[in-house]
């Protein structure tokens, strides 16, 4: 059974950094697209970042491009989101997952910027 789980949230300054991590298991990792989506307080899941199975970024959400980076790691079962310049508006709840939609998403990891 596909489980993912995702790790790394915290609070943290404006300005500041984040790596989120989530741990994937119970399908072929190595094979599949990856992405980031997430959820700001009173709104829906919105799509964040995608990665191809071998590695490639291939889309970033207008407002984290040049701030947030999306990686992986197939040997560890591992995609990553490194995020830099954090602004208030990316509170939110991140969840990795299969699609746009949040297809297989774990119980997701609260990221909160606030001075």
């Amino acid at each position: 059974q596909a489980q993912l789980v995702e790790s790394g949230g915290g609070l943290v300054q404006p300005g500041g950094s984040l790596t989120l991590s989530c741990a994937a298991s119970g399908f072929t990792f190595r094979t599949q697209f990856m992405m980031w989506v997430r959820q700001r307080p009173g709104e829906g899941l919105l799509w964040v970042a995608t990665i191809s199975p071998e590695g490639e970024p291939r889309g970033y959400q207008d407002p984290v491009k040049g701030r947030f980076t999306i990686s992986r790691d197939n040997d560890k079962n591992r995609v990553y989101l490194h995020m830099r310049n954090l602004k208030p508006e990316d509170t939110a709840v991140y969840y990795c997952s299969f699609d746009h939609v949040g297809t297989g998403r774990g119980q997701g990891t609260q990221v909160t910027v606030s001075s």
